[in-house]
């Protein structure tokens, strides 16, 4: 919508307050850490929901990028937000030094079109009911038969 209407997004914590540096992990989904072991922020960050199967699957195919270019998650995850033209700035989160260092070494991360297909298919949102059903090609037969709609130009 922003993009449509031409206005300037900056985004929130680009990397999912941690999600997308591979700090977390499946076993975090089935055995969260607690306060006691002095991970309250990741705790926090489990608790909120943002750590989901749905989340470390975007997570792999970050972390298999960042492998074939020899760069961080962080690199990735943050450049992949740098290349979207909807996107006007994403708000770092760096606590120290070194992370500033590591996120400023996005702006180094060349992703190629097949990089960003992958990162966009597995990041796609789910439209649900009713976009999925209307757009299945069950439903489509059913209303338009044989029927070619050509955009108007």
């Amino acid at each position: 919508m922003a993009q449509e209407l031409e206005l300037g997004t900056v985004l929130w914590s680009p990397l999912a307050g941690g999600v997308l540096t591979g700090k977390y992990s499946r076993e975090d989904l089935t055995n969260p850490p607690n306060d006691d072991t002095g991970s309250v922020r990741k705790s926090f960050n489990v608790a909120l929901g943002g750590v989901t199967e749905r989340s470390l699957a975007i997570v792999d195919v970050v972390k298999e990028v960042a492998d074939e270019l020899g760069r961080t998650p962080a690199q990735v995850g943050l450049a992949w937000t740098l290349q979207n033209p909807a996107v006007t700035a994403p708000v770092i989160g760096a606590r120290t030094t070194e992370q500033l260092r590591e996120n400023l070494g996005a702006l180094e991360v060349d992703l190629s079109p097949s990089h960003l297909a992958r990162l966009n298919d597995i990041s796609a949102i789910d439209l649900g009911f009713p976009h999925a059903m209307l757009a299945s090609d069950h439903i489509r037969m059913q209303t338009r038969g044989d029927l070619k709609i050509q955009a108007r130009r």
